[in-house]
């Protein structure tokens, strides 16, 4: 492999501004903002604002906008049973 062509791959502190939660992961992202993490060590702060914690996916609270699918559309649309 070519030296110096590969971004640097770190440990960073990712932080749901929804939420508030916050958790260390590995990224080649790099933020000039930092925070000391429950071991003791200092790492760049990333702030997202979904994250696995605030994603209605993941937490249950989905919502379905539109229960009906193209057909059920389309039969309503021109009075079709």
């Amino acid at each position: 492999m070519k030296p110096e062509i590969h971004p640097k791959y770190q440990k960073v502190v990712f932080k749901d501004t929804s939420t508030g939660f916050m958790f260390l992961s590995g990224s080649t992202k790099y933020s000039k903002e930092t925070i000391e993490w429950e071991d003791g060590k200092t790492y760049p702060l990333l702030t997202v604002e979904v994250s696995s914690d605030s994603h209605p996916f993941y937490t249950g609270r989905q919502k379905f906008a539109d229960a009906g699918g193209r057909v059920d559309r389309f039969k309503k649309k021109y009075n079709l049973k």
